[in-house]
C-alpha cells in the first residue's frame, strides 16, 4: 500500500501543472480591469446643435416672421390643437391648391366641392355656367407650383376659427376654345405663370381636420 503522504505529494503536483496551465492560458487579473475603449468615433466639422428648451419654433418662423401678428395667431391656434403642423397645413394647401384649380378649369365642380365654402362654390358654379352658355371650353395642364408662401394668419379665439391666407405662384398650360373647336384663346404651347392669393379657414380643435377655401384673389 502506498504512504498517504506520497499521495497527497502526487496530487499537490497534478493541483500546481493545471494552474500553471490556466495561467498561461487564460492569463492573470490584478484588481478591477479597465472597461474596454470604445472606438473612437469620427467628429462632424460642423457645430453642435443645442436644442434650447423655449426657443423660436422653426414651425412658425420658417413661415412667418418671429415675433410677428402671424407668428402669435399660429402660436394660438397651436394651443388649442397641439398637433397642428404649419409644415404639414402648406403641404396640404399646396396640393389642394393644384386640385381646385384644375378641377375650375376643367368645370368639374362635383370633386372638389368639399374643400370649397359655399359662397365660393356658388361663384365657380357661375363662371362655369357662363363659359357654357358662351360654348367655350378649356384644356389645361397642370405643370408645377414654382412658390407657395404664407402670407396672412388670423386666429378668433373666441370663435375658434382660424384664417390662412397662402399666395400660390402656379405654372400651366390652357387653351379656351370655342364650339366650332377653334382657339380663341392661349397657348396649348405656351407656358404661362398664374398668381393667386387664397384664404383658408377651419375651426381648430374640432374632429373635422379639413380647411375650405373661403376666398380667392386671383
Amino acid at each position: 500500500m502506498e504512504s498517504p503522504l506520497i499521495s497527497l505529494l502526487v496530487l499537490a503536483g497534478i493541483a500546481v501543472f493545471l494552474i500553471l496551465r490556466l495561467r498561461s492560458v487564460l492569463g492573470t487579473r490584478e484588481g478591477f480591469e479597465k472597461p474596454p475603449v470604445a472606438p473612437t468615433q469620427k467628429r462632424s466639422n460642423g457645430p453642435d446643435l443645442e436644442v434650447i428648451e423655449g426657443g423660436p419654433d422653426r414651425d412658425i418662423t420658417d413661415y412667418v416672421e418671429e415675433g410677428s401678428d402671424q407668428a402669435k395667431a399660429l402660436a394660438a391656434m397651436k394651443r388649442v390643437e397641439p398637433s397642428f403642423q404649419v409644415g404639414e397645413f402648406v403641404q396640404g394647401a399646396r396640393s389642394a391648391y393644384e386640385m381646385i384649380l384644375m378641377g375650375f378649369e376643367k368645370g368639374e365642380l362635383d370633386d372638389i366641392q368639399g374643400f370649397l365654402a359655399e359662397d365660393v362654390f356658388d361663384s365657380f358654379v357661375e363662371a362655369v355656367a357662363q363659359r357654357e352658355d358662351q360654348g367655350l371650353t378649356i384644356e389645361a395642364e397642370f405643370i408645377g407650383v414654382r412658390e407657395t408662401a404664407v402670407v396672412d394668419a388670423i386666429f378668433d379665439e373666441t370663435t375658434g376659427v382660424a384664417e390662412l391666407t397662402m399666395r400660390f405662384i402656379g405654372e400651366m398650360t390652357s387653351v379656351v376654345r370655342n364650339r366650332e373647336g377653334e382657339i380663341v384663346e392661349g397657348d396649348a404651347k405656351a407656358i404661362k405663370r398664374q398668381k393667386d392669393i387664397w384664404v383658408f379657414a377651419r375651426s381648430m380643435g374640432v374632429d373635422d381636420p379639413n380647411w375650405q377655401l373661403v376666398a380667392t384673389d386671383g
